[in-house]
């Protein structure tokens, strides 16, 4: 009788499979995990800064973010949020100015509503942050 001579090969397809799967996945997935800043758009009159100021961000997907004057990052998870933060805001210094910053693609209504809490809570100097022209 013959022995049978054993095959010691390894079938690499499946690997390959997952391999363009997990490739498609990360290229799929990377462009959403940039966060932090937003797309503004330009203005050719844009008046400087302010040294201090409060700054309500506006993603595309409509969702906020709001910014002390130290520039500490604090995400807010609706307009409702944002109103309990700015009076707190407003009760420590009214005279702070506040930059809103709505990318160029948000809706146009998210910025009204931002402005719109903003003025309601009593401050004064409240601007649209757009980036330079020179860009």
């Amino acid at each position: 009788m013959r022995q049978r001579r054993l095959k010691s090969e390894i079938n690499v397809v499946p690997y390959i499979d997952v391999m363009l799967v997990l490739l498609v996945i990360f290229m799929v997935a990377t462009p959403m995990m940039t966060t932090g800043s937003v797309d503004l758009p330009a203005s050719g009159t844009a008046p400087q800064k302010p040294d201090k100021y409060i700054k309500v961000q506006i993603k595309d997907d409509g969702s906020l973010s709001l910014f002390n004057i130290k520039g500490d990052e604090s995400k807010l998870k609706g307009i409702k949020e944002l109103k309990a933060e700015l009076a707190t805001l407003k009760a420590a210094d009214d005279q702070t100015p506040i930059l809103i910053a709505g990318a160029k693609e948000t809706q146009y209504k998210n910025v009204i509503e931002v402005l719109d809490e903003a003025k309601r809570a009593g401050f004064q100097r409240v601007g649209l942050e757009t980036a330079s022209a020179s860009k």
